[in-house]
């Protein structure tokens, strides 16, 4: 397949699962998010994508220019990774038998900036996000209609204290995302909280999560 990944059957099995995709920060592995997962609702069928470029200790989705102030990436291979990940979901979903309407991604920092990537780019592809600790990055391709989002939802997320992406820019991203998808966007920030997860934005994200696929349960 086109990323390494490790799939974590869903611990309430059903013929079609709901698929939650895990997206690691640069610097770390598909292994990273993985603790999350007993945290989460059982119904999902979880895979957690490794990175596609070498940043030792662990993997990137792209590189970053530490020399510039704010430090700097290239957009074009931003979008090249976006697009390589949204392949990714295209061949996961059949090779795990997971429900195709109901593909949710879970990022953390670089991971949260490609989950929106993706998003905004293939809504076809993404029931919703769950960004955590992220910025938005308007890229080439990423154009897509409120119609074309209509379904989707999104959960930013972000530490007040964070030094590496300050709050601001979750606040931007989720802005932008607003005008496109309205209150189905939501954000939430955390006072104290640095680049990381605490457990009270991991209890609001696993509870966002459960309340899309109980709402998605009750309509069928």
């Amino acid at each position: 397949m086109l990323l390494v990944h490790r799939a974590i059957p869903a611990r309430s099995p059903s013929a079609r699962p709901p698929l939650l995709v895990l997206l690691h920060g640069i610097g770390a592995d598909e292994d990273d998010l993985l603790p999350l997962v007993p945290s989460l609702d059982p119904r999902f069928l979880v895979v957690s994508a490794r990175a596609p470029d070498p940043e030792p200790p662990g993997y990137r989705w792209y590189a970053i220019d530490w020399m510039t102030t704010p430090p700097s990436a290239d957009p074009a291979e931003i979008a090249a990774s976006r697009d390589l990940l949204a392949r990714f979901v295209e061949e996961v979903v059949p090779a795990h038998g997971a429900d195709p309407s109901r593909v949710f991604l879970l990022g953390f920092s670089q991971g949260a900036i490609m989950s929106m990537a993706v998003l905004l780019s293939r809504p076809d592809l993404v029931r919703g996000v769950v960004a955590h600790s992220g910025r938005i990055s308007r890229l080439a391709g990423s154009d897509a209609t409120a119609e074309a989002l209509s379904r989707a939802e999104a959960l930013l997320l972000h530490g007040e204290e964070d030094p590496v992406i300050p709050v601001s820019e979750g606040r931007k991203a989720h802005q932008v995302l607003a005008t496109l998808l309205g209150p189905r966007a939501r954000f939430a920030s955390y006072p104290g909280l640095g680049h990381g997860i605490s457990q009270e934005s991991l209890d609001e994200l696993a509870r966002w999560l459960k309340e899309r696929l109980d709402a998605e349960a009750g309509g069928r």
